[in-house]
């Protein structure tokens, strides 16, 4: 028996042959925001990689961090590039993964029977909020020391459980050497476990129930076209990674991202200090809120406010209308258009309103 053979009957490769024969992709005028998932997964992927080069050299801890970083970047061969790549890749993986659910969101991908897929999407996504705050500290500098203080200074304004939340990702009451220690189990074991359960159940049900179709095209009444997922459309979709892959060189390259000065818990906040862009249109808008509004603190209101946001947004799929048409449907996509004008809107805001 051939290696081929005993391969083939041991893992059932003919199930998976039988898989990648038959998938097919809708072939439709919205079909180029079919590839921002597998945008999403590629970036996570330069995430995994880059992140075990700087892992076999960094140290958890506040009295070594900064130093071991420093060294990457100063003494290691290509440490710094390593490094940057990781940095921007991170950025644009979030940036992919907001283009792929506001596209999903629009073209109404959630509809039955995609509730689960839709709910799965929204884990990652949170998961790569997640992912992007518990790394932002781990160089231990001025910058990241302090935008962390202000995030979990935010976070314990929830309502009844504010205080254990913002304790529970400290360590304690401030933010200590503990504090750094704790981030880097959630990012590099935590927070990876969970993305490979979520994920992994995030592509078994696109691959079970397959890519859907907008309701505008469904409605054209003519058989929609299709291509042959290996080769076409994975062949499309390499060639979209390449263009990330030399984009991220072009940045790292040009763009190297900087290590700033060591955290020193004594020293003051920097001036006009704001948080990474993905969470810049919610530091706006708990900025312009006022101290109080009814009697009650506006900060806390704000807070309260993202999360019933972040609740309706995720049921939207048992909330619209189950074929996707009709007056109600029409309503949700005007609320998605309202979010994706709202978000650009406050992001941009931070940046050319001046200091906070």
């Amino acid at each position: 028996m051939s290696a081929r053979e005993w391969l083939r009957t041991r893992l059932g490769l003919d199930a998976l042959q039988h898989v990648v024969e038959e998938k097919r992709v809708p072939v439709h005028r919205h079909s180029l925001w079919y590839y921002w998932g597998g945008m999403t997964l590629f970036l996570f992927g330069v995430q995994v990689a880059t992140g075990i080069l700087l892992v076999l050299y960094y140290r958890p801890s506040a009295g070594e961090a900064y130093e071991s970083v420093r060294f990457l970047m100063t003494q290691v061969s290509f440490g710094w590039l390593v490094r940057s790549i990781h940095s921007w890749s991170a950025n644009l993986m979030v940036a992919a993964a907001m283009v792929h659910m506001f596209s999903a969101f629009m073209l109404k991908a959630y509809r039955q029977p995609r509730e689960v897929t839709w709910l799965t999407g929204m884990a990652l996504f949170a998961l790569c909020l997640a992912f992007g705050f518990s790394g932002y500290l781990l160089p231990w500098n001025q910058l990241a020391f302090f935008a962390t203080k202000v995030g979990t200074d935010i976070m314990a304004d929830v309502p009844l459980v504010g205080g254990f939340l913002a304790r529970l990702l400290r360590g304690g009451d401030q933010i200590t050497g503990g504090t750094l220690t704790r981030f880097f189990g959630f990012h590099v074991a935590v927070l990876p476990a969970l993305m490979t359960a979520v994920l992994g159940t995030h592509l078994f049900l696109v691959q079970w129930h397959g890519m859907s179709v907008p309701p505008g095209v469904e409605q054209e009444g003519r058989p929609a076209k299709t291509m042959k997922f290996v080769p076409n459309f994975l062949l499309r979709d390499i060639v979209g990674w390449l263009a990330a892959l030399a984009a991220l060189a072009l940045l790292a390259a040009l763009f190297p991202w900087e290590l700033g000065l060591k955290a020193d818990p004594y020293a003051p906040a920097p001036a006009g200090i704001k948080p990474e862009w993905y969470f810049a249109w919610m530091f706006q808008t708990l900025r312009i809120l006022p101290s109080r509004v009814l009697g009650l603190e506006g900060e806390m209101l704000g807070i309260v406010g993202f999360g019933l946001a972040a609740v309706v947004w995720a049921a939207v799929p048992f909330l619209d209308a189950p074929d996707g048409r009709g007056t109600r449907a029409r309503l949700w996509s005007l609320v998605g258009m309202l979010a994706i004008a709202y978000v650009i809107l406050f992001t941009v805001l931070v940046y050319v309103g001046g200091r906070a």
